[in-house]
């Protein structure tokens, strides 16, 4: 399964997964844009480092690619990064968001700067990108566009408000851009990645099974290759183990009326998880979902 002549945007791509993602495309032929600011885990400073040594690494190897070193935490940042690939290649093909930072702090200290910065990589980063280079990708009538979730983001985790807050507002994004970009030819889907990477600083992964990023890239390069058969899903890829991560609801209660006192004493009922309903975004969850909930009133 190859990209030959498919042009990879990959953000945060000089360490990591990243790294491992821009590596792999470029083996199988992709043209990659390399994009890292080389800042710190918190995302302060720059180093032109890392996105330039995983372009030269390429390049030695055979393949093609340029160094981007603009941050997607702005507006400006994101549209120099997809210029990048129109004026070193001509197209974008592929969108990887990846980047991220990690600023740590539980809710009654965060701070309201830390909560911002790393929304700005993560959350806006995506849309910074997503925002110029679908279009791109509708008008040429194809495009694979892969954002980077989080089980921080599906289930939460102590003293990273700001870090799930993101991860789960991908989820959205990463709906609406499947929902979109179904009848152009562009796919959008999320990998929720687990690997021991430089986010791991500070943890004990002492009695981790193997974690490398290896074992996640090829994930998102099925996402990322034209065969990919499905938009707008979650994949988890941790320690050897790929899954698809979804929304589930409860089938829930009805009553033509309801008072406080209903909702407490068929709380068990409404709660019920034995018989869970899964409304797909893609092709059209939002309606199935409004047609469930209209369906039990109706009878």
């Amino acid at each position: 399964m190859r990209f030959d002549d498919r042009v990879a945007v990959i953000t945060g791509g000089g360490r990591g997964l990243g790294r491992e993602y821009a590596l792999l495309l470029a083996s199988r032929g992709a043209k990659i844009v390399v994009n890292d600011p080389g800042g710190t885990l918190t995302g302060d400073g720059s180093d032109v480092g890392p996105a330039h040594d995983v372009a030269r690494e390429i390049i030695a190897a055979g393949g093609q690619a340029v160094a981007s070193t603009e941050s997607v935490a702005t507006p400006d940042g994101g549209k120099a990064i997809i210029d990048a690939a129109i004026a070193n290649f001509g197209r974008i093909d592929i969108l990887i968001h990846n980047a991220g930072i990690v600023r740590r702090g539980s809710l009654k200290e965060l701070s309201y700067q830390d909560f911002e910065s790393v929304l700005d990589v993560h959350l806006r980063g995506a849309f910074h990108v997503v925002r110029p280079a679908f279009p791109l990708m509708c008008a040429a009538g194809y495009g694979r566009i892969v954002l980077t979730s989080s089980i921080g983001g599906l289930y939460g985790n102590h003293g990273v408000a700001n870090y799930a807050a993101a991860k789960a507002g991908l989820v959205g994004l990463t709906n609406v851009a499947a929902l979109e970009g179904g009848d152009e030819g562009v796919t959008c889907n999320a990998i929720i990645p687990g690997a021991v990477t430089r986010m791991a600083e500070g943890l004990d992964t002492s009695a981790y099974p193997p974690m490398g990023s290896d074992l996640v890239a090829p994930a998102v390069g099925w996402l990322a290759h034209e065969s990919c058969s499905v938009s707008g899903e979650l994949f988890v890829a941790i320690a050897g183990r790929v899954a698809r991560a979804f929304i589930a609801e409860t089938p829930g209660v009805y009553q033509p009326s309801w008072s406080i006192e209903d909702v407490a004493t068929n709380i068990d009922a409404i709660r019920d998880d034995t018989a869970p309903l899964v409304f797909a975004p893609v092709p059209d969850g939002h309606t199935e979902h409004i047609r469930f909930s209209f369906g039990m009133a109706a009878q």
